[in-house]
């Protein structure tokens, strides 16, 4: 199940190519690289300065490369009674951390399992391709993916089922086994020694940038969603609450009951505490109410006609 989101709350990737050689590690495309992952890591830290408070925290699992600043700092606003953890993740762990019960929420890349969990779309992210320094589409705006066909792609051609499509490995056999990588730092590294290439969302190269690599924007490959997902069966007012917040709700519609204030529940409570003390005060006098006590009576006023004059 997929909810549609009331108003998109973060800008997809700025388009454009990423240098990330020399000049621009020095340069202002390295400073937003760098500030996107401080992002990331002040989200983390926020909640981990806290030392594991000794009481209930809400936890939520982060994909590489997703900055949910705003996010976290608006929920410590409203819930101070109710601190978050960020759990910062690789992309396959995210979704698993969500069943194995490790987080109630989490920014999540691409498609979720819709028989266990429910999301909603925040934002697409923009494919791009990462070169060596050297390479000859190193310098270029954007490639297309059909300029990739003869590239050696450092993933499984199912990531990336466009390039699959017109790939000449692919369609020749010649395609070769993957180097032994751990992770997408290995698969960088790789890249940057020219065994191939790699094309993941801006946000994710960001994070793995380096100086002897680029990153270009490529078209003819489908964007990449993020979305925020939770289980459907665990649907809590503390969720409710975080969805509410994400979605830019305000914190008087905020619809998880968590964030209802305690001083509206106790004057509910003493209003039907004092109904119920009436009804018994009723039945005790034999169900007669009190007879209203009059009013005082109105003044009549009378008018008389003049008589006139002969």
């Amino acid at each position: 199940m997929s909810d549609e989101p009331d108003t998109p709350q973060q800008d997809a990737d700025v388009v454009g190519t990423e240098r990330l050689d020399e000049a621009a590690v020095e340069g202002d495309e390295t400073d937003a690289a760098e500030a996107d992952a401080a992002e990331t890591d002040t989200a983390a830290t926020d909640a981990a300065d806290a030392d594991e408070p000794a009481g209930p925290v809400f936890s939520v699992a982060l994909a590489p490369g997703v900055t949910p600043t705003k996010w976290t700092r608006i929920w410590g606003d409203r819930r101070a009674d109710l601190p978050l953890r960020v759990l910062a993740l690789d992309e396959d762990e995210t979704p698993r951390a969500l069943l194995d019960g490790r987080a109630q929420v989490a920014f999540v890349r691409g498609d979720v399992d819709s028989s266990l969990l429910s999301a909603i779309h925040l934002y697409d992210e923009q494919p791009v391709v990462v070169l060596g320094r050297e390479h000859a589409f190193a310098d270029a705006e954007s490639v297309d993916v059909a300029d990739l066909a003869d590239e050696h792609l450092l993933q499984e051609p199912s990531a990336v089922p466009e390039w699959a499509a017109v790939a000449v490995e692919i369609a020749d056999g010649s395609r070769r086994p993957l180097p032994r990588m751990s992770g997408l730092d290995d698969a960088v590294e790789q890249v940057a020694a020219g065994v191939g290439v790699l094309i993941v969302p801006q946000a994710v190269a960001r994070v793995h940038s380096r100086k002897d690599v680029r990153a270009v924007p490529v078209s003819g490959v489908a964007p990449t969603a993020v979305r925020l997902a939770w289980v459907t069966e665990e649907k809590t007012d503390d969720v409710e609450d975080f969805i509410g917040v994400v979605r830019g709700r305000s914190s008087n519609t905020t619809r998880g009951t968590a964030a209802t204030p305690k001083v509206e529940s106790r004057a509910k409570a003493a209003k039907a505490k004092a109904r119920e003390a009436r009804e018994k005060a009723e039945k005790a006098g034999g169900g007669k109410k009190k007879p209203a006590r009059p009013g005082p009576a109105k003044a009549v006023v009378r008018r008389t006609r003049k008589p006139r004059g002969r």
